[in-house]
Formats: C-alpha cells, sequence, structure tokens
C-alpha cells in the first residue's frame, strides 16, 4: 500500500480499483468475492465483481490499480452510539451505579467543557474510532456540536452529530436546570441550520433526547415535532436501567415503562434511534418492531453497569439491532471490532438466563456483521448511501489483513472476522473515496500530538469540575 500512501486522495473523475482482495459486500445478496474488485470514481462506487472482469472493462480508462492480494475488504464499521466529548474522561468512572456514574462524575465534567475541549475530545475519540474501522459513528449527545463538527470535518469520516439535551430532573448542573425545553429545540434547530450537510456531506445533525428521566412532555413532543419537520432523527437513551421503568409508571400511569410512553405520546417512529433497551417486555419488543425504531446495542457498556437487553427477541421481532461503544467512562474501549466479539458472546451467555439452556448458535457471525455494517447504515438513516460494497454507493471502506498471529490461519472468513479480528488487523480505512487511514497511519492529524494535549487538558478539565478519582490500592 506504500504508492496509497503518495497519493492518498482520490478524486475527480480518475478510476481506482482495489483488486485482488476477499470482498465481503454486506449487500442484499450476501455476495463475497474471493478474488474480488471494487472500482471507485470520486466518492463512489462504480463496479463491484471479480478482479479480471472489472480490471478488464476499466482498462482502456487507465485506472489506478491497487493490488490487496492477502487482505480482506469490508464495508466501513458503523458505531451507531458514541459518545465523542466523554474520551477526556476515560477511566474517571468506574465501578460505580449509573447515578452516581451521571450525578457524581460525568454531568460535572461535561458541563465544565469548553468547545475547545470537545473539539479535542472528539479527535482523540476519532482516532481510536478510525484505527477500529469506523466510518461512520452516531454522536449520542454532547454539550458543543459546533467543536465536534470541526473535529469530525478534520478527522474525514461521517457523522450523525446530537447534542446532549435536558429540560428537568434530579442532579443536574445549575448551567443545565435553567433551560427550558424552548431553548432546547431552538439551539438544535440553530445547529441543524449551521452543520447539517457539511463536510462534502459527511455531518448530519439530529435531535437528542438525554433519557426520559430529565425530559418534560413538552421536550419530548416538540423534539418528536422539530425531527419530523426537518427530516432528521432522534437518538434517545432507552429504558436503561429498573429504576427509569419504575419512575415512568409512577408518573405517567403506563402499566411498564418508558416504551410503553413513548409509543402513547408517538415518539416510537423509524427516525428514532434508541439507545441500550436494556429493560423492555415482549410487548414492548413488539411496539419496537411495528413502529420502525432502530436499537443501538452496546454489550460493553450494558455489562459495565446496565444488563442483559432482549436482542435476539428484538432481532426475532424484526427490529433493526445495530452496534454503538457508547462513551469512554462507560466501555473505556472505542472498538467496536471488540463490541462484535462481545455481542455474539454476550447474547450466546444470555441464553442460560432467559431459558435455562445454551444455545451456541444465537447472533452468529453474519449476523453480527449485518448490526456493524447495513443495520448500523440503517439505525444512522443513511442506509442508500453507506452501509455495503454496492455501485452507487459511497466509497467508505476499510482494509483488513488476516496475515498475523490474531486471526491465522482462516478457515471461515466470516467467522474470523468477528471472532478473531482486532483492531490491529485493521490497516487501512477510505471513506467517501478518500484514505483517512494508510498502513496504519492516520494521514491528517499527528496522533502523538493529539493525545499529548489531551493527557494535559483532561487534567485541567477535572479539577475545573472538582472530580476527585478514589485511589485504589496502597501507592507509595
Amino acid at each position: 500500500m506504500e504508492e496509497e500512501r503518495q497519493r492518498p486522495l482520490n478524486g475527480g473523475s480518475s478510476i481506482l480499483v482495489l483488486h485482488d482482495a476477499l470482498i465481503v459486500t454486506m449487500d442484499s445478496q450476501c455476495r463475497v468475492f474471493r478474488n474480488g474488485a471494487v472500482a471507485i470514481q470520486g466518492d463512489t462506487i462504480i463496479a463491484v465483481g471479480q478482479s479480471q472482469d472489472i480490471i478488464s472493462h476499466f482498462s482502456s480508462l487507465s485506472p489506478q490499480l491497487f493490488n490487496l492480494h492477502g487482505n480482506f475488504l469490508l464495508p466501513g464499521l458503523i458505531n451507531t452510539h458514541v459518545h465523542t466529548s466523554q474520551q477526556l474522561a476515560r477511566g474517571i468512572a468506574d465501578d460505580v451505579d449509573l447515578l452516581t456514574w451521571l450525578h457524581g462524575r460525568i454531568w460535572p465534567y461535561e458541563s465544565n467543557m469548553t468547545e475547545e475541549d470537545s473539539y479535542l475530545s472528539t479527535l482523540l475519540c476519532g482516532i481510536e474510532l478510525i484505527h477500529s474501522g469506523v466510518t461512520c459513528f452516531a454522536e449520542a449527545g454532547g454539550q458543543h456540536v459546533s467543536g465536534m463538527a470541526r473535529a469530525v470535518e478534520l478527522l474525514g469520516i461521517r457523522a450523525c452529530l446530537t447534542q446532549s439535551v435536558m429540560d428537568s430532573g434530579e442532579g443536574l448542573p445549575e448551567s443545565w436546570a435553567e433551560r427550558t425545553a424552548h431553548e432546547c429545540i431552538q439551539s438544535q434547530k440553530d445547529l441543524h441550520k449551521k452543520h447539517h450537510n457539511t463536510a462534502d456531506g459527511r455531518i448530519r445533525i439530529w435531535f437528542g433526547l438525554r433519557q426520559i428521566m430529565n425530559s418534560t412532555d413538552r421536550l419530548l413532543v416538540e423534539t418528536r415535532d422539530a425531527a419530523k419537520e426537518l427530516n432528521t432523527g432522534i437518538h434517545m437513551h432507552v429504558a436503561e436501567i429498573p429504576y427509569e421503568n419504575e419512575l415512568v409508571v409512577e408518573r405517567q400511569g403506563v402499566d411498564h415503562g418508558t416504551v410503553t410512553y413513548l409509543d402513547k405520546i408517538e415518539l416510537l417512529q423509524s427516525n428514532l434511534l434508541a439507545a441500550h433497551s436494556v429493560w423492555v417486555n415482549e410487548d414492548e419488543i413488539g411496539l419496537l418492531s411495528r413502529s420502525g425504531v432502530k436499537v443501538s446495542h452496546c454489550p460493553a457498556a450494558a455489562m459495565h453497569m446496565l444488563g442483559f437487553a432482549p436482542i435476539r427477541e428484538m432481532i426475532d421481532a424484526g427490529v433493526c439491532v445495530s452496534l454503538g461503544t457508547d462513551g469512554a467512562p462507560s466501555n473505556n474501549r472505542m472498538s467496536i471490532v471488540d463490541e462484535m466479539y462481545l455481542a455474539s458472546l454476550i447474547n450466546k451467555g444470555r441464553e442460560v438466563f432467559s431459558k435455562g439452556t445454551t444455545d451456541p448458535t444465537a447472533l452468529p457471525a453474519e449476523t453480527i456483521l449485518e448490526m456493524a455494517t447495513i443495520n448500523g447504515a440503517k439505525s444512522v438513516l443513511w442506509d442508500k448511501e453507506i452501509g455495503s460494497l454496492d455501485v452507487g454507493k459511497k466509497a467508505d471502506m476499510i482494509v483488513v489483513n488476516p496475515c498475523s498471529w490474531t486471526m491465522m490461519p482462516i478457515h471461515d472468513c466470516i467467522s474470523s472476522l468477528v471472532y478473531c479480528m482486532r483492531s490491529e488487523n485493521i490497516t487501512s480505512l477510505m471513506c467517501n473515496g478518500r484514505w483517512v487511514m494508510v498502513d496504519k497511519k492516520i494521514l491528517i492529524l499527528n496522533e502523538e500530538e493529539v493525545i499529548a494535549k489531551a493527557q494535559k487538558v483532561s487534567g485541567d478539565l477535572l479539577k475545573r469540575a472538582g472530580i476527585q478519582i478514589p485511589t485504589r490500592m496502597n501507592f507509595l
């Protein structure tokens, strides 16, 4: 791939052909080409097929040819729930319950962030996302969307950016508690006007609802209507802990919890991305399915402090389920590759608790790959352009080198991608027809400089927020 480092950007009318690779298209026919090629013009895929056929077809146009012999080529992975502004808070809230996590650590941290902090945090998070093969992510909510947008434009990947929005509830920092529903809605409309469809179309602005415990009915309903008006999505944490459902039952008089109430107020719609959705019952799974709501499954974060989500039941009911990492303080690892591995194993193990017997066939490798690619694209309402290697879609893809001790030998390539692949096997990443990473080197920023600056800034931020991390063990 050294030639690619010399010509990292593919633009204009020239044609680039990546060939001699095992291509996992994730298209509607689940095609896998053992010796395949993808032809790209500008930011768009113009052909997918056997290497010999593609090279022959475009030979008269003198395309740029790059041989990927021994490598796999996949659609870019999609992380559908990540707090990029929390990257500077990695490790500040481990081994605590959710309400302590929110009120004592994360909200003081977030409320003391500046836009520059958010920019740097998103850059740091983006580095990890890129190294784990992510070409598109759904921001779960932060305070400074303009800082995020500046970082995403530089990083070269896609994002659905969301402001963290709350207008009620206990434990809110003083500056947040003063916000009205009207102010929350208007600020998001302003952000949509400023940033939506910017960065060559790589940035989209969604509406956010942090969680139902911090949302008035007015905020819920007006968010629903504003998102419909602007034809965009809504990102919301849904049914994370039993207390949330208990509070909704007590306040709203419904018979179960958050999902039941969101259906009552007609917020369950196809543009809603529901994160976690751990504590839902059978009837609510039916509501999610019938309304076309998408669910972001974050297995590591769920195991951190939430519980077992009924993912197999959701998939069986026809719910579109994708994968997310959540933020660094609730996971620590921003690798969607790790989430693929965990999602399959955790949901196999869950069968023992739900049915009293094991089922190693639950969530097989091909289902997990769908969750990380095409289901991710559906979840972020972008599946007409990304999520699979199809003619007419954007050239978002990753190169995987399996020739290392982490993956070799390869007997079943699909299984190996889920159960064996690690972030280290992802060597190159393209988004929108441009190389973002080549041979494990991100081309558009200095990783070492970002990391060094993040170390200093994160310490200053914790001091401003008054957060003290308890000492573990006996330091001398």
